[in-house]
């Protein structure tokens, strides 16, 4: 099964890090944080992506044309016929990476619809350039599955980052800790989607089309769109306090490191 992710966003709310390249390879622990998601997939035996490119993409190009130089030792050889040795292995020798344009201005629906013209089987995953998680992708797979709807969401539970304050028209009825119970909470959309082929074709062939617009309308307005809860760790990296945040959870503690 393909996996489609989304590198195409110029992550303007991270512009210290995006200026000069896009948001999916920005790092986490030395390594973009494109790897990481591409890591958790491949960890469930999922090796084969479709990269939908925009912004900057030209970087994410070239970091796949020269993934060998970029994450081993090597000697080169240099003179008539020039050579490279790579000393040490890695864990991607089986992956195989579809680098599509999908363009600077488009939305996401528009960018799944370019990238999809590689999509062959009866379903893909498809998720965010920005995100990880410890998300369980064969679980995942197999809800959709037996549930046999066009599409999947991954619904997570981030922790609240601030007090809920409960309101009696002006008057503040309930002053309310940062939430820590799940239970309690209503998930919101994680990514980590999964879809019958024929989502594609709700898809308006348009740049301006989001993915959360028509065509998810549609699925939802005909019960064909379940939510698989995940109530574990799920973090997305949308402002540099997050970038920061990440980065030490990486240092300390990498809890979406399933491989």
């Amino acid at each position: 099964m393909k996996v489609i992710i989304l590198c195409g966003g110029m992550g303007t709310r991270l512009r210290e890090e995006t200026e000069y390249k896009p948001k999916p390879m920005v790092e986490i622990g030395g390594k973009p944080i494109l790897w990481h998601i591409m890591k958790i997939y491949a960890s469930y035996g999922y090796k084969d992506f479709i990269l939908a490119l925009g912004y900057k993409g030209d970087i994410i190009r070239d970091y796949f044309l020269n993934y060998y130089s970029y994450n081993n030792d090597f000697t080169v050889h240099l003179g008539n016929e020039e050579k490279i040795v790579v000393h040490n292995k890695h864990d991607e020798r089986d992956w195989k990476v579809t680098l599509v344009e999908t363009g600077d201005e488009s939305m996401t629906g528009y960018r799944v619809k370019l990238a999809g013209k590689y999509v062959c089987e009866n379903n893909f995953m498809l998720t965010y350039g920005d995100a990880v998680a410890d998300i369980n992708i064969k679980e995942l797979v197999n809800f959709h599955k037996k549930l046999n709807t066009i599409g999947t969401v991954t619904g997570v539970y981030p922790p609240s980052r601030f007090g809920d304050l409960e309101l009696n028209e002006n008057f503040v009825s309930k002053f309310k800790q940062k939430k820590k119970d799940v239970l309690n909470q209503s998930p919101i959309n994680g990514g980590f989607f999964v879809f019958k082929r024929e989502f594609l074709d709700l898809l308006p062939n348009d740049p301006t089309a989001d993915l959360e617009g028509q065509a998810m309308q549609i699925i939802t307005d005909t019960n064909q769109l379940t939510v698989y809860k995940h109530k574990s760790f799920w973090q997305s990296m949308d402002t540099f306090r997050e970038y920061k945040l990440l980065n030490d959870i990486w240092r300390n503690d990498p809890i979406w490191k399933v491989w």
